[in-house]
Formats: structure tokens, sequence, C-alpha cells
């Protein structure tokens, strides 16, 4: 692997650290990078801004998508210090990033307490099976939001 690569999960590994010293949250920095160049960057803030989905890779994605003005980051390679839990690995997918580069593996990161595997386990169940109640409610009247929404003239394709 290139030394470029090294560059890039070395500056990841620093943004973890910076939130850690902070305060902010766990162990996870992530950078992004296009054409190579950082495009974005960002550290775990979950305690910081009390907020659950401010993983470091969310909080990169997001920086990314502000600096590029776009939330399509094809051509973009994702750099964390912490293999994807699966929320992240959805946003990395939903985002279109190509490729993901990471440091410790989720098995690394449950004997220290970030065990991804019971949200994996759940997530692999039907909805009906999984431990949080989904119902669904009104489907009739939030299918009219999808009708309103595709007959939308303005509307751009994700």
């Amino acid at each position: 692997m290139s030394n470029h690569h090294e560059q890039f999960m070395r500056r990841a590994i620093e943004l973890a650290r910076q939130g850690i010293d902070s305060g902010a949250g766990g162990p996870f920095g992530c950078v992004i990078v296009r054409d190579g160049q950082i495009v974005g960057a960002g550290f775990n803030r979950v305690l910081a801004d009390n907020d659950p989905t401010a993983h470091g890779e969310i909080v990169a994605i997001r920086d990314t998508g502000r600096r590029l003005a776009t939330f399509r980051l094809t051509g973009c390679d994702l750099y964390t210090t912490g293999q994807p839990c699966p929320m992240c690995l959805s946003a990395i997918y939903w985002a279109r990033i190509e490729r993901v580069f990471y440091g410790f593996s989720v098995a690394d990161a449950a004997t220290v307490g970030f065990d991804d595997r019971r949200v994996a386990e759940e997530l692999a169940k039907p909805p009906h099976e999984r431990t949080i109640l989904q119902q669904q409610l009104l489907a009739d009247e939030a299918r009219e939001v999808l009708t309103q929404y595709i007959a939308d003239p303005r509307r751009i394709a994700y």
C-alpha cells in the first residue's frame, strides 16, 4: 500500500486523538479524500453533541458534502480509524463513496465496549422479529407524500 494511504490514515488517527483529548467522543477519526486531497474530515462527537449519530464517518461525510456542495461523493475514498458500524456503512453507501480504508476492526472495537454486533444481528432479522417495534401507520396518507414527491418537477433523484 502506498504512502499516501498511510498519510491519510495517520490524519484520521490524529483526528481520533483530538476527539478523545477534547472529550467529544470515542476513538474514531475520519478523512475523506478525492483526487489525492482531503476534502472533508471529522471525529466522533457523540458526547460533545449529545448525538448518537455523530460518529466520525458521519461527521466527515457531512463536512465533505458541505465543502463540495453535493450529496454525491463519487470518486471519494474514506479513511477511518475503526471499521464502520452498520449506520456509518449505510451512510457510506448512500454517499456513493468508492473505497473505505480502516484501522482497527469491529472485533477490536468490541473489546473496549463499542460492540456493533447486536445492531448487525438485529438488521439481519425480518422487521417483525427485531427487538424495537416497527409498526406501519397511516400508509395511505404517507403514500400521498410519495406521489407528491414523484410529481415534483424540481425533484432531484438520489
